[in-house]
């Protein structure tokens, strides 16, 4: 006989791991226990050598479905030993090194149950068992135990408190387990404050009442699993735009939800690989390709009629204005699929928020906040501790590209490559939008789920709520904070306040080595290999010489890089306006490539000479030769933005950063694509100066104003510019390599978000035999920039130690 301690770490609390050790002790005929403590699980059992083997390898491949073991140690137990069968003993609270597990989609048992009327869950909108349900959204401290969950205020029924006790039972330790006895309740509020009940429409309950109003065309705010929701009809067209004035958010497209996938694939093409995703544990917004277009303007670049399906209905058309996708989900709580039950189309489900502050959690709030945009509102009574937005996903060929980070995926760690696993605690703050922050430890990191844009206020206040949190839950003492180098990020103001008063070390990250950096740690580079050529594309970063990039790249490994090459700088007129008012890169791009005379010699009769010409230009060049708020950046975003503006995408202004590429993107003629014929391809030139290749554009902007003048169509000269910018791309790499010694290159920021640009590099460079890394586990946007902070200051410690 042999008596053995077990120590188990990973995704292991909350998510049935206890019953599922107990079962298979009990079925070896094992003696001890097993319990929950900040560690994970730990297990003393005695029994034979056979058996306990035996009982380790099915612990592995019989692991519950939301658990994942990261270590599995076994050890000879040295203590008194005084079991005669097998228990679940009492959780212990000591250091925490486990892991929260991600909110989860209801699973088929729950769902079946809400719809069976002989089940005691019947129509109740807070099913839940050990494999689905609340958790990252309702706790407060580690273990995983009612108590110290916003359960804590409902006391278990006599049957829940049954079924929470029986191992046998897949509610065995459920924390958030409830029924209508004992759990939350939701109900119907009218936005005005006037009375109302679910009598008054003859439905089941509040809850079905609510399909009822969003048919009638009501804008409804529902509170659900980790946040409040606005939802209206996607098919109509006064109900969206109306939603869309009283939110302010005029442009961005709206996430769908569908009953089930039948009714996404009446209006999407949907993937083997975009039906996994979409039914997954995670449910995240998954974007997909847009079914069937009819009546789309692209020369306005408004649409004009809607989106036709088999079933006659037609989602409104601003729901997504300029996109060939539509952001899709399921429903992922027992709340939304009730409420959908007898939707046979989509609705709008977008955070409840005005556009740009964070979206609303509790009720108070929400009737301050929403009141003027909501006409009703479906509450409940269960705490939202931690706020998480939707999950953004999509396929890019067949592998998942993240666009945003929360929903279902965190805060599971990311496990770090070798060479990481004896680093101190790191703190890692992150970029200024798309924020994220990172907890560094013990070879994992911990980021954060999406935080939105730290410039408003209320994000900011948000960012700072959430990183206390995490600091707590986790019991994080950083010995290390990271920030990115840019002086004005409130992120990294924020980090040295801390360092200050806490007396901590600060590094100052690079944004574009960052962005690698995530690259490579994702895709499991080890700390000590060789430099890889990452080319990091996006808006704009913080460079080492105090100007902005945005087009680089650069040789690096975690620890430091070398710049070698990058796009010519432009001027950003106007600085940050220039990322809403596209025609100032146009111009600013003329200008820079020498052009604007030629424009008033042989292209004076275009539409895009017509209108700059009507612009202060005499101001906007002083602007430029006295460098007053027109900041050189290499930005390739913004390269982006004078393309399409150029040939009348979003012109003369957008709502959001990238409105203007990401409809170029859509309306790309892709029959044109995969040609290389130098007609279907727009020329760049290479230059070498202060050694450093730069990539100019002048050649592409000379061969686009002839095709505007040729009329050659949107489609086809969006097609021409994101096949030469591919090639250009590629071509450096290629001059590069036979300086240096390249097998990998690392694809990241924002502008690899572009599927049609992601895919014509990567091709291009494999085609070469080169190693090519993108991003799947975090987005390619600044949503991964905490990560690659975390890793390089780790990498730069380990050096300097």
């Amino acid at each position: 006989m042999a008596t053995e301690e077990i120590r188990v770490r990973g995704t292991v609390q909350g998510v049935g791991f206890r019953p599922t050790v107990y079962r298979l002790a009990k079925a070896y005929g094992l003696r001890g226990d097993v319990c929950n403590d900040g560690e994970g699980v730990l297990i003393r059992v005695s029994g034979s050598e056979e058996a306990l083997t035996e009982f380790v390898a099915r612990l592995q491949t019989e692991c519950p479905p939301l658990a994942k073991i990261n270590e599995l140690t076994r050890t000879p137990y040295e203590g008194k030993f005084n079991f005669n069968n097998f228990v679940i003993s009492t959780s212990v609270s000591n250091a925490i090194t486990t892991e929260i597990t991600p909110d989860a989609a209801t699973c088929p048992q729950c769902q079946q149950e809400i719809f069976d009327p002989f089940s005691r869950f019947y129509r109740y909108p807070f099913t839940n068992c050990t494999h689905c349900g609340p958790r990252l959204s309702i706790i407060r401290a580690i273990p995983y135990d009612r108590c110290n969950t916003s359960m804590s205020a409902f006391v278990m029924c006599s049957e829940c408190a049954k079924e929470y006790h029986d191992v046998e039972n897949r509610r065995f330790h459920a924390q958030p387990v409830a029924c209508h006895a004992c759990g939350p309740t939701a109900w119907l509020e009218r936005a005005d404050g006037k009375s109302v009940t679910a009598s008054m429409f003859s439905m089941l309950d509040d809850v079905d009442a609510v399909c009822t109003l969003l048919q009638k065309g009501e804008i409804v705010a529902i509170k659900g699993l980790s946040g409040i929701h606005l939802a209206c009809d996607a098919t109509q067209e006064t109900a969206v735009q109306k939603l869309r004035q009283r939110k302010r958010r005029y442009h961005k497209p709206f996430a769908l939800m569908a009953r089930d996938i039948e009714v996404i694939e009446e209006y999407s093409i949907v993937s083997a690989k975009e039906k996994e995703l979409l039914a997954s544990s995670a449910a995240p917004i998954v974007l997909l390709q847009v079914k069937e277009r009819d009546g789309y303007n692209k020369s306005l670049f408004t649409p004009n009629s809607s989106l036709l399906t088999h079933n006659s209905l037609h989602i409104a058309p601003s729901v997504a204005a300029g996109q060939n996708t539509l952001g899709f989900m399921l429903p992922y709580t027992p709340l939304h699929h009730l409420i959908l039950r007898r939707m046979n189309r989509p609705i709008v489900l977008t955070s409840g928020n005005l556009t740009d502050e964070p979206q609303c959690i509790d009720n108070d709030e929400a009737r301050e906040k929403l009141g003027k945009i909501a006409d009703y509102f479906l509450f409940h009574n269960r705490e939202i501790i931690n706020r998480v937005d939707d999950s953004v996903v999509r396929v890019v060929g067949d592998k998942v590209q993240t666009i945003r980070r929360a929903r279902g995926y965190a805060p599971a760690p990311i496990i770090l490559p070798p060479g990481f696993h004896k680093v101190p605690q790191i703190l890692a703050m992150g970029s200024e939008l798309k924020n994220t922050f990172c907890l560094l430890r013990e070879g994992e990191a911990i980021v954060s789920q999406h935080l939105g844009d730290l410039e408003n206020a209320a994000a900011f206040n948000a960012y700072r709520e959430t990183l206390n949190l995490y600091l707590n839950l986790f019991e994080h003492k950083p010995e290390i904070i990271a920030i990115d180098k840019h002086p004005e990020y409130l992120s990294s103001k924020l980090g040295k306040e801390l360092a200050d008063t806490n007396q901590i070390k600060i590094y100052q990250i690079q944004h574009h080595h960052a962005h690698i950096a995530a690259c490579m740690a994702e895709n499991g580079i080890p700390l000590d290999s060789p430099p890889v050529l990452g080319i990091a594309l996006d808006g704009l970063g913080y460079g080492n010489d105090g100007t902005l990039w945005g087009g680089e790249f650069l040789l690096a490994d975690y620890r430091k890089f070398q710049r070698l090459a990058t796009f010519k700088p432009v001027p950003m007129i106007g600085g940050e306006q220039a990322i809403y008012q596209p025609w100032r890169n146009t111009y600013a791009q003329l200008i820079a490539a020498n052009l604007w005379d030629d424009c008033k010699q042989k292209y004076a009769d275009l539409e895009i000479f017509q209108f700059l010409k009507n612009k202060p230009l005499k101001l906007l060049n002083q602007l430029i030769e006295k460098g007053i708020n027109s900041p050189p950046a290499s930005s390739v975003g913004r390269l982006f933005d004078a393309v399409a503006a150029a040939i009348g995408i979003y012109r003369d202004e957008c709502s959001y950063e990238g409105q203007a590429a990401i409809a170029m993107e859509a309306i790309v003629d892709v029959s044109s694509l995969n040609n290389d014929k130098e007609t279907l391809i727009y020329p760049f030139n290479f230059s070498f100066s202060d050694r450093i290749y730069y990539i100019d554009p002048r050649p592409m902007w000379q061969a686009l104003l002839n095709d505007l003048q040729q009329q050659i169509p949107q489609p086809v000269i969006a097609a021409k510019f994101h096949q030469g910018l591919a090639n250009a791309i590629v071509e450096m790499v290629k001059h590069l390599s036979q300086e240096n010694l390249i097998s990998q290159v690392a694809l990241t920021g924002g502008v690899f978000q572009n599927c049609i640009l992601l895919e014509q590099v990567s091709k291009r460079l494999q085609t070469l035999g080169i190693k090519v890394l993108t991003h799947s586990l975090v987005p390619a946007n600044d949503g991964s920039l905490s990560l690659g902070q975390a890793v390089i200051a780790a990498a730069q410690l380990i050096h300097e130690r």
